[in-house]
């Protein structure tokens, strides 16, 4: 059997779904050889390779090592080996001393980064928080397990108010509210999550912004949305804001206080790929002081305390940094990871 599989459950831990998949994968081409490790297992490479009895360690040409150790001895168990990743949970596993004597073999390794498999899961999960800030749906879901009160739809005091609470309108016009389609959407960021996020709600007919000054000019139009060339004109319409960046050294606060001082009164604020890419102090202020609403994923501290005064408010939603964390993204990591591997032998 010339293909091999083997994963730690601390690897599942950060990755469940993905070794398996791969092996799929794998199995779809010839037989595989698949070996996951016990809990507290901390035998490396070469000795599961000799213990497992499918395993014929002098026949293994094509490798998958995923949050196991593996060395020099290990590595001179494995022969006939042509092809192989090392992974961990966000880094390749392999010293660059045991990289080198690979290669200086002809060993061709893999490596795949953790980064943007996910884009597609985030993006959906940010276009979900929009549609239940401006329809408070998780507040409503919560409110309803504890009164009746939020069925009533007479105005307040009974006296039809324009903007009010009526029969049919039951939102919070203090905010940004109703329907996506011609909301004013500003997106901070068109890469893999902010594109795809500015394309969801143009497809839903909003108006949609964003400004990067890194990204090219057709990332603007697969997403429907206009070009905007200074982040200060951006955040001066907004009636949605989401900023989408990674974090980096250069994106810290790059969404700074004055920017936030300068999103209109009511504005909805979007946060799903790192909260530290804004001023959080001054959004905090506005949020607490109903100037702003969130809907949010992502925090300056994690977990939150259960008494940060943001929790259970009106104007607020919240989830515990969930966005990403779906089998769908894991599977699209082993996917990637598998294709760089030549096919084996009998598969065209």
């Amino acid at each position: 059997m010339s293909s091999f599989v083997v994963v730690h459950p601390d690897f599942d831990g950060v990755w469940p779904w993905a070794a398996d998949h791969f092996c799929e994968l794998w199995r779809a081409e010839g037989e595989v050889a698949f070996a996951r490790l016990d809990h507290g297992d901390a035998r490396r490479l070469g000795e599961i390779a000799r213990d497992e009895s499918q395993v014929d360690a002098d026949g293994i040409r094509r490798l998958a090592c995923f949050g196991v150790s593996a060395g020099e001895s290990c590595l001179a168990a494995l022969p006939a080996l042509e092809e192989a990743t090392f992974q961990g949970a966000y880094h390749g596993t392999l010293s660059a001393d045991d990289r080198q004597r690979l290669e200086a073999k002809g060993v061709r390794l893999y490596d795949q980064l953790s980064e943007g498999f996910w884009g597609q899961s985030v993006a959906e999960y940010g276009l979900a928080l929009t549609l239940c800030g401006l329809r408070r749906i998780p507040q409503l879901h919560r409110r309803i397990v504890e009164s009746q009160e939020p069925w009533d739809y007479d105005p307040p005091d009974g006296r039809g108010r324009a903007s009010a609470r009526g029969h049919q309108f039951g939102d919070d016009s203090s905010f940004t509210h109703g329907a996506l389609a011609g909301k004013r959407v500003r997106v901070v960021g068109a890469g893999n999550i902010g594109s795809r996020y500015a394309g969801f709600a143009s497809a839903l007919g909003a108006e949609v912004s964003a400004w990067d000054p890194y990204a090219p000019e057709s990332a603007f139009h697969r997403a429907g949305s206009r070009r905007e060339h200074h982040l200060r004109r951006l955040v001066s319409d907004a009636e949605i804001f989401a900023p989408m960046l990674p974090l980096t050294d250069s994106t810290r606060n790059i969404v700074t206080a004055s920017h936030l001082e300068a999103l209109p009164t009511g504005c909805l604020v979007v946060l799903v790929t790192r909260a530290l890419i804004c001023d959080v102090g001054t959004l905090r202020r506005r949020v607490l002081a109903d100037e702003l609403s969130l809907a949010a994923d992502v925090w300056d501290a994690e977990p939150l305390s259960l008494q940060d005064p943001l929790l259970g408010r009106h104007n607020v939603v919240h989830t515990p940094h969930n966005a990403g964390r779906t089998a769908d993204a894991n599977r699209a990591w082993a996917e990637s990871l598998a294709s760089q591997f030549r096919p084996s032998q009998g598969v065209v």
